[in-house]
């Protein structure tokens, strides 16, 4: 079953919400076919090779899963029922681990942890008939981990091709306070049209996640060549094509064509950028050093892209006390950064009005639990309020 073959399966990439179109391009581009936007994922099909160029290739997708099973599924004996028709012989050994992920609502199913327990005592109760053991749940690494999405209509399950969220690249270990999604990032960049040909500076840089992923996609670097994927534990993967896959990829990269700026007022934060882009294979793409967003400068002169992820107040700071800061942010994009396109992920809507300009757009979009606004604005010489 998991060995997935030359045959087309049904697959979903899952994302954060507002970034569904751009994950529809990215699939589109890869060759996709029945390619289709839902709620925070996008549908479509393909074989072993799209499983894997999704997962090397994606930038904006968080998972991507490939479809088991679907089906209606009323009650317990039916939700059981659909979990036992699926062959987990061929899929999962007694000695490997597995885990079940619960997302969508039903009726039927009120508790997520009840349906879940379901669905693992049908695979368990299945292996144990074939394979006379079972194997063992493990919640936070598993083999393999399965995604239930139930509905009042068709209820689906899937395996999730990925493993770790794509959002990981591979580069640096996970934490920080608030850090940037990496997919959310990239879906950022995608969403601004950015793709290298036009000189980026993020003023207030953080850890660097904007510049790693500009650069990713300015030298048309594979974003996830670094990190490992659930598929790889799959029976029948062919290692040695997968290997090779990854070096055909990081031989199609080409030198940034345009500048890559990353600046911050915290010593820390240059240099945790630097470390970051050195790890990712990028630090040659990108300049980085100190600066104030209150100082900002375009060392290109006019035009570009400015682009910042500010504090909300909700997890780093108070929003009283960052009103002056937007304040600025508005200033020195009105008075230092003419002809520029300017684009502005806030967190909350008092704050982007203390920017002080208009934005041309506003994109809504998730950053974790945090629902949020990705504001676009265009720069003139002798900007106003």
């Amino acid at each position: 079953m998991l060995g997935l073959g030359d045959r087309s399966w049904p697959l979903v990439a899952t994302c954060t919400r507002g970034l569904e179109e751009v994950l529809a391009d990215e699939l589109r581009a890869l060759g996709a076919s029945a390619v289709a936007v839902g709620r925070g994922m996008v549908s479509f099909s393909g074989g072993r090779d799209t499983v894997i160029d999704a997962n090397l290739k994606l930038r904006s997708a968080m998972r991507v899963l490939v479809s088991l099973v679907r089906g209606q599924v009323g009650d317990r004996g039916g939700l059981y029922d659909l979990a036992a028709s699926v062959p987990w012989e061929e899929a999962l050994s007694e000695h490997q681990t597995f885990s079940v992920e619960v997302a969508g609502r039903a009726r039927a199913f009120r508790d997520a942890s009840f349906a879940a327990r379901v669905v693992k005592d049908a695979v368990v109760d299945r292996l144990r008939r074939v394979h006379g053991a079972r194997p063992d749940v493990d919640r936070d690494a598993p083999d393999i981990r399965l995604h239930l999405h139930l509905s009042d209509g068709a209820s689906s399950l899937a395996v999730d091709s990925s493993g770790e969220p794509l959002s990981q690249r591979g580069y640096r270990p996970r934490g920080g306070p608030a850090p940037l999604n990496e997919s959310l990032a990239a879906g950022i960049l995608l969403l601004a049209g950015y793709d290298g040909t036009q000189p980026l500076i993020d003023p207030m840089c953080g850890t660097g996640t904007f510049a790693v992923e500009a650069a990713l996609i300015a030298t048309r670097t594979p974003p996830s060549l670094l990190r490992e994927f659930a598929f790889e534990r799959w029976p029948g993967h062919d290692r040695e094509r997968h290997q090779e896959t990854i070096r055909r990829l990081a031989h199609v990269r080409r030198d940034a064509p345009a500048p890559i700026v990353a600046r911050d007022r915290d010593e820390r934060a240059v240099q945790a950028t630097r470390r970051n882009l050195k790890a990712a294979g990028m630090d040659r793409w990108a300049e980085v050093g100190p600066g104030d967003v209150r100082e900002l400068e375009l060392p290109w002169g006019e035009g570009g892209m400015v682009v910042m992820n500010p504090p909300y107040g909700k997890r780093v700071g108070d929003v009283k006390k960052l009103g002056g800061l937007y304040r600025k942010i508005g200033d020195a994009l009105k008075q230092r950064a003419p002809g520029a396109t300017a684009w502005i992920l806030v967190g909350d809507r008092e704050l982007a009005k203390q920017i002080g300009l208009k934005p041309a757009r506003r994109i809504p979009l998730f950053n974790g639990p945090i629902e949020c606004r990705l504001l676009c604005f265009e720069l003139y010489e002798g900007a106003r309020d």
